[in-house]
């Protein structure tokens, strides 16, 4: 909660300067979608904010199925080689603020992206990093986007899973007033328990959440939880698992349990 709560207050008062002069801050949506998750997500956070939106494009597109994608990224990734890009049709400089979103490759912000990173001029924006992902990656690019970009600041981003794209216009809403981004007010969520080993029971909520991913999440250890206004109950499994290198490394699963719903997990954060 507590960087939520200093992200809002910066973004706050970087809303109330841009109101008090002439001008307020605009705000542009910028993203790089290859399946149509990340355009879904997008036109849904420009509507919300009331910004500009733009597609990052490729001149020879990522358009073969999943394997073949992989190659080529794989191939690229190993050559040091990034897609070449299409013109936008709009200039960074116009805007105070962009929403930059992308799928998650390989923990990290898409190759357009990267490559939009290494051709544009982002000093002095603000930034607020989306994604989709099959499992998790918001941390993690938010990291190699600050790195790669130290003359912005990157603000506090939001990521949702493929498979839970229904979900992105509420989760959408909460994150944008829960930061400032954009008014209104929304509920303080309860902190989660402290960590307890697994019970058989909890085990069994991780397995029905995480056991028909179509790779390994790793073993839970141990939990913590809290319920909602609304019934619905929220874990932090913490987890054995491996590294992108094949290390052994600790991990957190986050796993919602709505009532009248399956268990399914949220991020998985490495």
């Amino acid at each position: 909660m507590k960087k939520i709560k200093l992200t809002t207050i910066i973004m706050t008062a970087f809303l109330a300067a841009g109101c008090c002069g002439n001008d307020s801050p605009k705000s542009l949506v910028l993203y790089y979608s290859q399946t149509g998750a990340t355009k879904a997500v997008a036109e849904c956070l420009a509507a919300k904010v009331g910004a500009d939106i733009e597609e990052i494009e490729i001149t020879a597109p990522y358009d073969g199925n999943f394997e073949e994608t992989i190659s080529r990224v794989i191939k690229e990734r190993e050559g040091g080689i990034l897609p070449e890009l299409r013109p936008l049709n709009v200039r960074i400089e116009d805007y105070d603020v962009i929403y930059l979103g992308y799928p998650v490759w390989f923990g990290t912000y898409a190759p357009p992206v990267a490559a939009l990173l290494e051709t544009q001029n982002f000093d002095g924006r603000k930034i607020v990093p989306f994604c989709t992902f099959g499992s998790g990656g918001i941390e993690s690019s938010s990291v190699d986007m600050a790195s790669k970009l130290p003359g912005t600041e990157i603000l506090q981003g939001y990521g949702v899973r493929n498979a839970r794209i229904a979900a992105a216009p509420s989760e959408l809403d909460y994150f944008l007033k829960a930061n400032g981004y954009v008014e209104g007010t929304v509920e303080t969520l309860p902190e989660f328990s402290e960590q307890h080993p697994v019970t058989e029971v909890e085990v069994a909520v991780f397995e029905a959440a995480c056991g028909n991913y179509q790779m390994p999440l790793g073993t839970a250890v141990s939990t913590g939880s809290r319920t909602l206004a609304d019934g619905t109950v929220e874990y932090n499994f913490t987890v054995n698992t491996s590294s992108p290198t094949g290390e052994a490394v600790k991990g957190t699963i986050y796993v919602t349990c709505a009532q009248g719903r399956d268990p399914e997990f949220t991020r998985v954060v490495r």
